[in-house]
């Protein structure tokens, strides 16, 4: 476990890599101490200073929540970051990928809260009951480590590797979908680029179903003194493989009775 001026130190370097697009080493390289309470008041630093300079809590983000993941990251739950307004990208402006290290992007439903959740004890009834309305998503992902060569403590120290959000058009409530014969756990995903389809998936690989992954990330948080709240947008978990993004790609992520939503970089 590192002491406070070690962990500001960390949180130091990691503001300075996004803030001059100049990826560091990993800081388990320099702390191979550090552990994941360690990485989360990291990651915690440079939220409340951005807060301090007039962001707010837009959400949260859950990574590393398919099997795949985690047998990769040698862990047995997923990892969770910070969505932030300022981090919210419309749909309808290009990206300026320059503005990022190493930009790559993960298809994802997207949940809006209607209600607060309940911390510990949270179920997947109370994530459904609480959910306003799910919609196609976009998240971008960014590492200001060096060449993603991250394991779990730099990603999370490094907020999730979260970097931004894009939601679509489209909303249905939860009972919505249930009338329309779907279910939240089995949605089939295409992602293409251009008009060329460059993967695909399904809403299941996030835990089985990515309303666990939200009930998980609401106990998981109380643990910090942090509540997922009304109007917070929940990103569970890619459907999908991590994509690359550069300058002139445009992307669109296809949910089978859903809707769709796009990213466009320049």
């Amino acid at each position: 476990m590192l002491d406070g001026t070690q962990r500001a130190s960390v949180a130091e370097r990691l503001w300075e890599a996004e803030r001059d697009r100049a990826p560091i080493e990993p800081p388990t390289n320099a702390y191979p101490g550090i552990d994941v309470v360690d990485a989360y008041e990291i990651q915690l630093i440079n939220i409340r200073r951005r807060l301090a300079a007039g962001a707010r809590v837009y959400g949260h983000k859950v990574g590393l929540s398919s099997p795949v993941m985690q047998r990769m990251m040698g862990v047995d739950e997923p990892d969770y970051g910070h969505l932030l307004d300022t981090m919210v990208l419309p749909e309808d402006v290009p990206i300026p990928a320059g503005r990022y290290c190493y930009p790559r992007i993960e298809v994802e439903i997207g949940y809006v809260l209607g209600a607060s959740l309940p911390g510990e004890g949270c179920t997947e009834e109370d994530v459904l009951a609480a959910t306003e309305y799910v919609v196609p998503s976009i998240e971008l992902i960014d590492s200001r480590v060096r060449d993603w060569r991250i394991r779990l403590a730099d990603t999370i120290a490094d907020n999730a590797s979260s970097a931004g959000v894009i939601l679509g058009d489209a909303r249905m409530t939860p009972a919505e979908l249930t009338a329309a014969g779907m279910d939240i756990a089995d949605i089939d995903v295409v992602l293409y680029a251009g008009d060329t389809e460059i993967t695909r998936g399904n809403t299941s690989a996030v835990l089985g179903d990515p309303t666990t992954a939200v009930a998980w990330l609401a106990r998981k948080v109380a643990s910090f003194g942090v509540k997922l709240e009304a109007g917070h947008v929940i990103l569970p978990g890619s459907c999908t493989r991590a994509v690359d993004a550069r300058a002139a790609d445009v992307f669109r992520a296809e949910f089978a009775g859903l809707g769709s939503v796009t990213a466009r970089f320049e």
